[in-house]
């Protein structure tokens, strides 16, 4: 059967998923979302993207991207209206995302999921990821967003992985020496489009009804 929009297979909880919905809004583009259960992965994912991790792209011509760095470029490069992609801070924004995801999500995994790295405490994996919160920071010293006084892809990209960073222990980060950066994350978490990538969606199954997102 054909389809009108492209299909973004999400997980509503992942951070990875996160910055690609956030990429699509950001954009004002429209997709077929479909949710799934990460224990109970829908054969039709598995199909394109035998990785079976999310977020998953696929094209009305049939192509797929599988990387949410790769969704969230591939969005705004078909509109960008607020120039998320804006040249003089992308090599930056890029640089940024990288640091996230190869050094910093190392750690936030092991802070959060402490118990199944007994090599060291949960406290020194904590500060191991805090030495990136020092960083962005320093970044929010005297600027809104992390590249300047306006959104980058920077911003989107990393805001999901502190967010799950700072759940760990809400009352912990709270009281860490980061004002900046709980200013802004807190001003992302009441984001109309951070609310609205986090709207709650039934698991879908093979014989639903299209959902459009945004709706």
């Amino acid at each position: 059967m054909g389809f009108n929009f492209p299909i973004l297979y999400s997980f509503r909880r992942c951070p990875y998923a996160m910055r690609a919905r956030l990429g699509i809004l950001f954009a004002g583009l429209q997709v077929e979302l479909r949710e799934i259960v990460l224990r109970n992965k829908p054969a039709q994912m598995l199909a394109i993207s035998p990785k079976g991790t999310v977020p998953v792209l696929q094209l009305p011509d049939g192509q797929v991207i599988d990387e949410s760095l790769d969704i969230m470029r591939w969005a705004l490069q078909q509109q960008d209206p607020q120039q998320l992609l804006d040249e003089s801070t992308l090599t930056q924004g890029y640089a940024l995302v990288e640091q996230n995801d190869r050094q910093f999500k190392h750690w936030l995994d092991r802070y959060k999921y402490a118990d199944r790295y007994p090599e060291m405490t949960q406290l020194e994996y904590r500060l191991q990821g805090e030495v990136f919160l020092q960083q962005l920071e320093q970044l929010l010293l005297n600027q809104s967003f992390l590249l300047g006084d306006k959104i980058s892809l920077a911003d989107i990209g990393i805001m999901p992985f502190i967010r799950q960073f700072a759940h760990v222990d809400r009352q912990v980060f709270a009281e860490l020496p980061y004002p900046n950066l709980q200013r802004w994350l807190n001003a992302w978490l009441q984001h109309p489009l951070f609310l609205q990538v986090m709207h709650k969606y039934q698991p879908w199954q093979e014989d639903d009804p299209v959902v459009e997102f945004p709706a």
